[in-house]
């Protein structure tokens, strides 16, 4: 089996996390590659697929690439966010998982997996890299393992769940094209109406406030991260004008996407 090179891995503590901002874990993103969220202390709410639940300490949450999500970290909050990298080959979950670890054993199990992991990485020891791809490979037997173990505790889903489900993931595919709720609510058989009800019902916010969260953090993103001018953001985004844009940012955000710029 080939392992993934630890270039691509990264283990990053929460408070690392904390201190790139709170937009960068909060607003409503996906990433490119599997993420697996390990807390060992503090609490807060996190939404995963436009569903919004509580952890805790010993909580671990796997988000698979390309699932919506963002979640509350403060400062009492401490754990480590795993990132898999884009081309891994590890055998992963396909669909969100929220762990509740009760056990002491598979806590201190994750906690020595995790350690060997960054050790690895940090080692200039011989066969280091496949040290550090193998002992990925064991967290990812760590997760089967603990979710074969919770899958029938673990209720269904109910209808306005899985619907908001299906909504985050058709506004990843299209929220550059400047569509709206209605549009999107179109495409699910639905009404608008019906649609913000369930996401009020799954999260505690609106699915109009979903789809501009998203793209105002994507926004953000490229603000902070290249150098493309104001209005070609807003344009790249589906606002219709430089002037819509600014005024959409500023709402967001409390400052113009110049002013948000200059401040990074």
């Amino acid at each position: 089996m080939s392992v993934i090179p630890p270039s691509k891995i990264r283990l990053v503590a929460m408070s690392r996390l904390a201190a790139a901002g709170r937009w960068r874990v909060e607003a409503m993103r996906t990433l490119s590659e599997p993420c697996l969220l390990w807390f060992t202390k503090g609490q807060g709410r996190i939404t995963v697929a436009g569903v919004t639940r509580g952890y805790t300490a010993h909580n671990a949450i796997f988000i698979p690439a390309g699932v919506m999500h963002g979640f509350e970290v403060g400062q009492q909050v401490f754990g480590t966010a795993v990132f898999f990298g884009k081309d891994t080959d590890i055998t992963l979950p396909q669909e969100p998982l929220h762990l509740r670890i009760r056990e002491a054993h598979a806590q201190q199990e994750i906690n020595l997996t995790l350690d060997m992991i960054q050790r690895e990485m940090d080692s200039l020891s011989p066969a280091h890299e496949r040290a550090a791809g193998h002992h990925l490979g064991l967290l990812g037997v760590w997760l089967e393992r603990q979710s074969a173990k919770v899958s029938l505790e673990t209720p269904r889903p109910d209808a306005a769940r899985r619907l908001v489900a299906r909504y985050t993931a058709l506004m990843e595919l299209n929220f550059r094209r400047g569509i709206s709720v209605g549009e999107l609510a179109c495409e699910l058989g639905i009404t608008a109406t019906h649609l913000t009800r369930c996401c009020q019902e799954s999260c505690g916010r609106s699915a109009i406030e979903l789809l501009q969260d998203r793209r105002i953090f994507e926004a953000r993103q490229l603000l902070s991260e290249t150098n493309m001018p104001v209005g070609k953001i807003g344009e790249s985004l589906g606002f219709t004008s430089a002037a819509y844009f600014t005024r959409a940012f500023q709402h967001r955000t409390g400052v113009s996407p110049s002013a948000f710029r200059r401040g990074q």
